[in-house]
């Protein structure tokens, strides 16, 4: 699929409604485990999606279409979730990633961007020089690879549980 701005709103959209509809009042054997050191539980996620909306997509994008000759990324702390989500319920949570993504969609579409705005450049931190139509389909796709790891957190809390059936159930042997 070529990159195209419309069909990245479609995924964007929709990634706090999925993320609702799958966690919200559900109890917190589901959303508060993880799959071992190192790991992040679904409200964990749920956190980092929040702080990249707070500080990585669109102030990236401006930069990129900014005229500020300098347009180094900030680098990205991508574990502040651990500080910042303490003391929320995950009901919070999904209700403040939500409002901050529809902000965000509605300050993307206000930019106006072009076909000609997709080849402009900033600097990031580890990769270097990265186009605008990379970050915006770097967005779509850390969402969805977040959606897929809640997912497979989730449905590693039956693993023992389903027994034989383990042989076709391909995100168990992630």
């Amino acid at each position: 699929m070529q990159f195209s701005l419309l069909h990245s709103l479609e995924v964007l959209e929709r990634t706090p409604h999925v993320l609702t509809r799958l966690l919200y009042d559900i109890s917190s054997d589901w959303y508060s485990t993880n799959e071992g050191a190192g790991t992040w539980a679904p409200y964990d996620v749920i956190g980092h999606l929040i702080f990249g909306e707070q500080t990585d997509w669109i102030p990236r994008i401006e930069l990129i279409l900014s005229d500020h000759p300098e347009k180094r990324f900030v680098s990205f702390d991508r574990f502040a979730q651990f500080e910042n989500s303490k003391g929320k319920t995950l009901a919070h949570l999904l209700q403040e990633f939500e409002t901050l993504r529809t902000a965000n969609l509605q300050r993307l579409r206000a930019l106006n961007i072009t076909d000609n705005d997709f080849n402009k450049t900033g600097f990031h931190p580890t990769f270097g020089e990265v186009t605008l139509s990379h970050l915006l389909s770097t967005w779509v796709v850390h969402d969805l690879d977040h959606i897929a790891q809640v997912s497979r957190v989730m449905a590693k809390q039956y693993k023992e549980q389903v027994g034989p059936w383990i042989e076709f159930l391909k995100i168990l042997k992630q």
